[in-house]
């Protein structure tokens, strides 16, 4: 009788033993990433500036100068000259402007078209 009693004692304690030892690895499974060791991500005024050129060159503009301390993007397509401003506003979000001027004065269509492959970049 003693050695019934001491091997299902044994078997409790050992069911016991494995109940801690998964516990304790369920609870080892929680971790904290921490920041990124690639640095932080993009910007919302690098995200918008990225997406903004890419617009251009959707659109087929031949990007002829960028500033980006000042924000602008010029080129042309044809005979329309293309200036694109990306400034952060008071708010901290980011505008995005795009203007097409040829010799009959301002494109709105190209300037639309424009600001739609942007938002196509911008996941809208």
């Amino acid at each position: 009788m003693h050695s019934t009693a001491n091997a299902v004692a044994n078997k409790s304690r050992r069911g016991a033993i494995m109940l801690l030892v998964a516990a304790t690895l369920s609870i080892a499974g929680c971790y904290y990433y921490g920041p990124s060791p690639y640095g932080p991500g993009p910007t919302s005024f690098d995200r918008s500036w990225e997406a903004a050129r890419g617009a251009a060159y959707d659109e087929g503009v031949r990007i002829t100068n960028e500033d980006r301390s000042r924000g602008v993007i010029t080129g042309v397509r044809g005979d329309q000259d293309v200036t694109v401003n990306v400034f952060t506003q008071a708010d901290g979000s980011v505008r995005v402007e795009f203007n097409a001027r040829g010799p009959q004065g301002s494109n709105s269509d190209l300037a639309s078209r424009l600001s739609r492959a942007y938002d196509r970049r911008m996941g809208r």
